[in-house]
C-alpha cells in the first residue's frame, strides 16, 4: 500500500476530524486528496506496463480495491462538508471555470463514465488492430467482450434512467423559489423600512423556508454523488482487473 508524505496525512486526517467543516478546509483536504490520488496514478500506469498474464491479477484487484477505497473516502468527506455547506459543495471554489461549465449537482455526470470507456475502447482497439486480426488480443479495453457489452448497455440504460430522475427531482426543486414562502422573504429582504421591520417579527419563518430549501439541496447532492460512486464500481466490476486498471487510468483527475 502506498505511504503518503507525513504532511500530507495528517492534513488530510485533521480534516476528516475537523467538527465544523469550512469551505477552504475542505479544498486542503482536496488538495492532498489528489496527491494521493497521483500516487494511484502512477501505480496505475506501472501495473498496466508491467502486466503480462493473469497471474498479475491478484495484485491489480489490490490496487484497484486501494483505488476505489480512497474515491470512497473523498464522496463520505464531501457528504460531511456539504451537510455544513452544501453551497460550496455546489459550487466548489476549487474548480476552475471550465469545469464548472460541465458540473452535474456539484460533480461530474454519472454517465460521462460510459463516454470515457467506449472513448478509451475504441482508442485502444485501434492501436491493436493489426494484433487482433492475428488473434493476438491484449486484454486491454479494446478486447472487451460481446458479454461484458451487453452488461455495460444494461448499465448505461439503468444509469442513464437514475440520472434522469435526479435531474428531474432537483429541477422541481429549484422550481421551489418561486414558491409563496420565497417569494415573501425576498420581498421582506428586498423591502423598505417599515417592511424590514415586520420582517425581523417574521424572520423565524425565512429561516426556516431556506433550511428547507438547503435540506433538499442536500438530499441532492447525497444522491447524485451516490449514482456517481454505484456507477464507477459498477462498471469497475464488469471489467477484468487490467480493464479496470486501463479504465481507472483514464478516469484519473490529471494534474494541469
Amino acid at each position: 500500500m502506498s505511504v503518503l508524505p507525513s504532511t500530507t496525512a495528517n492534513c488530510m486526517a485533521s480534516a476528516v476530524r475537523s467538527p465544523a467543516p469550512e469551505r477552504e478546509t475542505f479544498q486542503n483536504f482536496f488538495e492532498c486528496w489528489l496527491v494521493e490520488q497521483n500516487q494511484h496514478l502512477q501505480e496505475l500506469i506501472a501495473a498496466s506496463q508491467q502486466h503480462h498474464s493473469t497471474a498479475d491479477d491478484d495484485s491489480l484487484c489490490s490496487l484497484i480495491k486501494r483505488v476505489l477505497e480512497h474515491y470512497e473516502h473523498y464522496y463520505k468527506a464531501k457528504a460531511r462538508w456539504g451537510k455544513e455547506d452544501v453551497l460550496a459543495m455546489l459550487s466548489p471554489s476549487w474548480t476552475s471555470t471550465f469545469e464548472d461549465a460541465f458540473l452535474w449537482i456539484g460533480g461530474w455526470r454519472p454517465i460521462m463514465a460510459f463516454h470515457l470507456l467506449y472513448f478509451k475502447s475504441g482508442l485502444q482497439l485501434e492501436d491493436q488492430l493489426n494484433e487482433l486480426i492475428r488473434g493476438m488480443g491484449r486484454g486491454d479495453l479494446g478486447d472487451l467482450s460481446p458479454c461484458q457489452l451487453s452488461r455495460i448497455d444494461e448499465l448505461q440504460a439503468k444509469t442513464i434512467k437514475e440520472e434522469k430522475e435526479v435531474t428531474e427531482k432537483m429541477a422541481k426543486h429549484q422550481e421551489t423559489v418561486a414558491d409563496s414562502s420565497m417569494l415573501k422573504l425576498n420581498h421582506l429582504v428586498s423591502g423598505n423600512d417599515e417592511e424590514r421591520g415586520w420582517g425581523r417579527c417574521g424572520s423565524g419563518e425565512g429561516e426556516s423556508a431556506m433550511e428547507c430549501k438547503e435540506e433538499g439541496l442536500k438530499e441532492m447532492l447525497q444522491r447524485a454523488d451516490d449514482l456517481r460512486l454505484r456507477t464507477l464500481k459498477a462498471v469497475i466490476d464488469i471489467l477484468t482487473p487490467i480493464q479496470a486498471v486501463h479504465f481507472l487510468i483514464a478516469a484519473a483527475p490529471k494534474d494541469s
